[in-house]
């Protein structure tokens, strides 16, 4: 970002952001501690504008005061006092500090199945956090009051990575997952968590926007075990005017998170009009299958209207049945449809004999069909991970 572009959206819409954000978030706060963890675990407090800058990652310091922001594609220059478009990268005194670091307004316990991870530990849960920011702007997007405003505007816990994995173990989870929000915007929080956790043997999960830069993706995928990454359409277009991003980077970060070996998985909401078309629909699938393997689980997400594409209709459910015929017909292997309970689709089937290998409702497992990672009824290997 250059010293002449703003920080952010217009003064009009901040405003209201910041005015009306109590609501969503002072709910997902709400549910921390609640047959979570025993009051020994607990954060030490939570307040409104709980931000501690911290000197950050990625980040190139000028000789003229500016810093450089090499986290996200964005490549945001800012001068000193300057915020990045993401709202938590900024440039104090000529250093790049994070804004968002041990300061979460999200935390929660869910089922992998939310997230959605469907091969992964079916019917585990999972220890979700996030923090405010966000470095694209999507006008679907589904916690906007929580991901589309500034860190000192939302009610946040003081929790450090330390407590985070005091909450996890206390409540007997196996893993932490970095969701719902955009972590790529809390990198330095995230990445000290993942690392903590993995000593401790608990998994690492990641559902992202996947927006960042190659490298600061490499080092995270040191400790990382799965991925359901976003993609939100195949089409440029779509990516520069409906989400505010583009969409080489994300495809050039699905390759990498492939060829690293982590387990891999993909959402694609589709919302009428925007991102349905079958033409476009084949091309990506085609190229998952070509360059990602048959074997990526992809899910086809049912759009409902809000923020400010509250004026489009819900997803038909024939649109997302034909979506997902469009992928099998390729010779996608796993295809899911998501946000539709009691779907077919939202069951496991054997790519070899066809049959049930799990069978879902909304996030509850019915049936699972797997010994030791193959299908029980014809010894066919299932990829994930799933003990």
């Amino acid at each position: 970002m250059n010293a002449e572009q703003p920080t952010g959206p217009g003064l009009a819409r901040r405003q209201t952001l910041k005015a009306g954000v109590g609501g969503l978030c002072a709910l997902c706060l709400a549910r921390v501690g609640i047959g979570l963890a025993p009051a020994g675990a607990q954060p030490a407090g939570t307040g409104r504008g709980l931000v501690r800058p911290r000197p950050g990652s990625w980040f190139r310091e000028e000789a003229n005061g500016r810093v450089h922001c090499q986290l996200c594609p964005w490549a945001c220059v800012l001068e000193p006092g300057q915020t990045a478009r993401c709202r938590v990268r900024s440039n104090r005194g000529g250093r790049g500090y994070t804004l968002a670091y041990a300061n979460p307004v999200l935390v929660q316990e869910d089922p992998v199945e939310r997230l959605p991870f469907f091969h992964i530990r079916p019917g585990s849960r999972t220890l979700s956090i996030s923090t405010a920011g966000c470095n694209l702007d999507c006008k679907f997007c589904e916690v906007w009051d929580m991901a589309l405003v500034d860190p000192d505007a939302v009610h946040a816990y003081d929790m450090p990575p330390e407590t985070v994995l005091e909450q996890a173990r206390a409540a007997g989870l196996g893993s932490i997952s970095y969701a719902f929000g955009e972590p790529v915007v809390f990198y330095e929080y995230m990445r000290d968590t993942m690392a903590l956790a993995r000593r401790q043997g608990l998994l690492n999960l990641l559902h992202t926007a996947a927006f960042i830069e190659p490298e600061p993706l490499r080092e995270l995928c040191r400790h990382l075990d799965a991925a359901n990454v976003d993609l939100k359409g195949f089409d440029p277009r779509f990516y520069r005017d409906v989400c505010g991003g583009e969409l080489e980077p994300v495809l050039r970060s699905l390759e990498l998170l492939r060829t690293a070996g982590v387990h891999l998985e993909i959402t694609h909401l589709l919302i009428p009009t925007l991102n349905d078309d079958p033409a476009t629909l084949r091309r990506m699938c085609i190229w998952i299958r070509d360059e990602l393997g048959p074997d990526v689980p992809l899910h086809f997400a049912r759009f409902y209207p809000l923020y400010r594409l509250a004026n489009l209709p819900q997803t038909p459910v024939s649109t997302l049945d034909r979506a997902r015929e469009i992928a099998l017909e390729v010779g996608l292997r796993y295809v899911y449809i998501a946000r539709v309970t009691g779907h077919a689709g939202e069951n496991t089937y054997c790519p070899a004999c066809g049959q049930l290998a799990i069978r879902r409702i909304g996030f509850v497992i019915g049936e699972i069909h797997l010994a030791e990672g193959r299908c029980s009824h014809c010894g066919e290997p299932i990829p994930g991970r799933w003990t």
